[in-house]
C-alpha cells in the first residue's frame, strides 16, 4: 500500500499526496541559449512532460530563466551545484523550484541562505543525492546508507529552519542501490518522492535498467514523480515515462498503444518501419486505442481480437487489416500508415 506523503506544488504540479505520478525531464542545451532551450522545452511538452529541469552553471544562465520562463507553459526547476548564489539568482528571475546537491554545497550557511530565501517566496526544494557525488570527506562508498545518511542531513538543516516544503531523490547508478535506499526512505520519511537511475546510460541500457528500478518501487507504492535518465534526446525521457506509466496501468490518460511482433523469417514487410512511424504520428492523440502490427498471418488474426483492430503482413506486398469479429480487409502495403491513421481518427 502506497504510504500518504506530504504534497508539495511546483508551478501548477501537485506532487506527492495521492496525486498522479508526474513526468520530469531536463534539457542539455545551454541554458544561456534562451532560444535553443525553448525549443527544446517546447519539444518537451509536446511530448507530454510535467516538469523540466534547467542546468544552471553561472549567472547568465540564472538570469536567462525569466526570458525562459515566458515563452514555455511547463514549471521549470533550476538545478544547482556548487554555489548557492546561483540558486538566489534563479529565484530572483521566477524559478519554480530548485534542485540542491547536498554533496557538494558544503557550506551550511550559504545552504541556510538558500532556504530562508525559498522559505520566503514559496519556492520548492528537491534534495537531490546521487550515489557518484556525495561528500566524499563525510561518505567513502556511495552506500544506500551513506546517501540517505546525506539527504537526513540536508532535510535535518531545513526542518531547523522551518522549511518543510520538500522533495527528495536519491539516485544511484545501478538497479539495487537505487531501489534500497528509496525503500529506507519511505520507512523514516513520507516526503515525496522523485524516482529515478542516475547515469543510467544511452536508451537501450536506461530502458532496462530504470524500468527495472521503477517498475519495482512503483509497484510497491514508492514514487510520487520519475525521470528516466537517457543519453541523448531527452524527448525519449518523456515517452518512456509515460509508456511505463500506462503499461503499470497507473496512469488513466488515454493514449494509443501499439503491439508490434519482434519479425521473423516469415516477415514480408518492415514492421519497424510501420510500428514507429504509427507511433509517432499519434503521439498526441487522446484516444485508448490498442493497435496490433503483426508481420505475418500466423499471429496477426490472434493479436488483433486482443487489440481494438490490427495489421497482419501477406506475402504479396499488402496487409490484411483485421477488426474485432468483422471479415479482413486487404490494404496494399504502401497505403497501410494512411489507413490506419484515417481509422484512429475515426474510432
Amino acid at each position: 500500500m502506497k504510504k500518504e506523503t506530504t504534497v508539495i506544488k511546483i508551478g501548477n504540479i501537485l506532487i506527492g499526496g495521492g496525486n498522479r505520478i508526474s513526468i520530469q525531464s531536463m534539457t542539455n542545451t545551454d541554458t544561456k541559449n534562451i532560444s535553443a532551450t525553448v525549443a527544446q522545452i517546447k519539444e518537451l511538452e509536446n511530448a507530454g512532460v510535467d516538469i523540466v529541469r534547467l542546468a544552471v552553471l553561472d549567472e547568465d544562465a540564472a538570469i536567462a530563466i525569466k526570458a525562459i520562463k515566458a515563452q514555455v507553459s511547463v514549471p521549470l526547476i533550476a538545478d544547482i551545484h556548487f554555489d548557492h548564489k546561483l540558486a538566489l539568482k534563479s529565484m530572483e528571475s521566477g524559478i519554480d523550484a530548485l534542485r540542491l546537491n547536498p554533496g557538494n554545497i558544503r557550506n551550511k550557511e550559504n545552504v541556510k541562505i538558500v532556504i530562508n530565501e525559498a522559505k520566503d517566496r514559496k519556492i520548492p526544494i528537491r534534495v537531490g543525492v546521487n550515489g557518484g557525488s556525495l561528500d566524499t570527506t563525510k561518505y567513502s562508498h556511495p552506500t544506500a546508507e551513506n546517501m540517505l545518511a546525506s539527504a537526513s542531513e540536508h532535510i535535518t538543516l531545513m526542518e531547523d529552519l522551518g522549511f518543510t516544503d520538500i522533495k527528495v531523490s536519491l539516485k544511484a547508478s545501478d538497479i539495487l542501490t537505487t531501489i534500497k535506499v528509496n525503500e529506507l526512505f519511505r520507512e523514516k520519511y513520507n516526503y515525496p518522492l522523485h524516482l529515478g537511475v542516475t547515469e543510467a546510460g544511452t536508451l537501450k541500457s536506461s530502458l532496462i535498467k530504470s524500468t527495472s528500478a521503477l517498475s519495482y518501487l512503483l509497484l510497491n507504492g514508492i514514487g510520487d514523480t520519475l525521470r528516466y535518465s537517457i543519453t541523448g534526446n531527452p524527448v525519449e525521457e518523456v515517452l518512456a515515462g509515460k509508456k511505463l506509466l500506462k503499461f503499470l496501468e497507473i496512469s488513466k490518460e488515454p493514449s494509443i498503444e501499439i503491439i508490434s511482433c519482434p519479425t521473423c523469417g516469415r516477415t514480408t514487410s518492415d514492421i519497424d518501419y510501420i510500428a514507429s512511424e504509427v507511433e509517432r504520428l499519434t503521439l498526441n492523440i487522446k484516444k485508448n486505442i490498442k493497435i496490433a502490427v503483426m508481420g505475418c498471418i500466423v499471429n496477426g488474426p490472434g493479436e488483433a481480437k486482443h487489440a481494438d483492430f490490427g495489421i497482419a503482413a501477406t506475402n504479396n506486398n499488402a496487409f490484411l487489416f483485421f477488426e474485432k469479429d468483422n471479415a479482413p480487409i486487404k490494404i496494399e502495403a504502401n497505403k497501410v500508415i494512411e489507413f490506419l491513421i484515417d481509422k484512429i481518427n475515426k474510432f
